[in-house]
């Protein structure tokens, strides 16, 4: 019974179930759709209005068409959000591993551009989590990451630990931007007035104001004018410490 409930549970990737893409089974199907055009008008939904409100009748509603017209092209919601990650997976601009260029511009380049993409798609990153991400094009992503971090020099063990260092502190660099500024949309107010505003809030309460005045000297040393440039500093700081922990390991080995 355990067996058959985990395989309930269990789901597969629409990139593993034989599932070419479709204009649909036959006759009657809606005309003017086909699989692009959804998923395109999916991932500006959930840039919209995020994963939560998403839904296939706003989907359906968005199209002009019904609910179950959309049920022509994919199975299932899972399906289509899975088909949506893989699009903005589609953004990223890759540099060519085989070009002659240094690993660590290379590697910035790549951990810049993922970071952008979380932020632009704050959904992306619980998909991410949940999905298998195999797509054509979050392969394409992965293979590029892994050839990069091989010009390193790291020896074969060392290559998914680098790989995790630096992309899983982007995710988690990414997300967590990409969550402030859809708090600071859903404020009506500008990124520079909303930090002064909470920073102003929290200084309020004797709990906070305490460790916001131990740390008033790095935040005074951490430099940058906006929120934008505060963001972009610690970002170039902390991957200049993951490319420079990459060197070291390098050396070491």
């Amino acid at each position: 019974m355990a067996k058959a409930a985990a395989g309930r549970s269990a789901r597969s990737s629409v990139w593993l179930e034989g599932k070419a893409p479709r204009g649909g089974r036959g006759g009657g199907q809606p005309s003017g759709l086909d699989r692009e055009r959804i998923t395109a008008v999916t991932v500006r939904l959930l840039d919209a209005e995020g994963l939560a409100k998403f839904s296939m009748r706003r989907l359906a509603a968005e199209l002009n068409v019904t609910a179950m017209s959309v049920y022509w092209y994919v199975d299932t919601k899972d399906d289509l959000l899975e088909l949506a990650l893989d699009a903005a997976y589609g953004e990223l601009r890759l540099p060519d591993p085989d070009a002659d260029e240094d690993w660590r511009d290379q590697l910035r380049a790549l951990a810049t551009e993922y970071r952008a993409l979380l932020v632009r798609h704050p959904w992306l990153s619980p998909l991410a989590g949940t999905y298998l991400n195999i797509g054509p094009n979050s392969l394409a992503f992965s293979r590029v990451v892994q050839r990069v971090i091989r010009k390193t020099g790291l020896p074969a063990r060392g290559v998914t630990g680098a790989i995790s260092a630096v992309f899983q502190f982007v995710y988690g660099y990414g997300t967590i931007e990409g969550h402030f500024f859809a708090r600071v949309a859903d404020s009506g107010m500008t990124p520079d007035d909303y930090f002064q505003h909470a920073m102003s809030s929290v200084t309020e309460v004797p709990e906070t104001a305490e460790v916001i005045q131990e740390s008033k000297d790095i935040m005074a040393a951490r430099g940058g004018d906006t929120v934008a440039e505060m963001l972009d500093r610690d970002f170039t700081f902390a991957l200049d410490l993951l490319v420079a922990g990459i060197e070291a390991m390098v050396e070491r080995d």
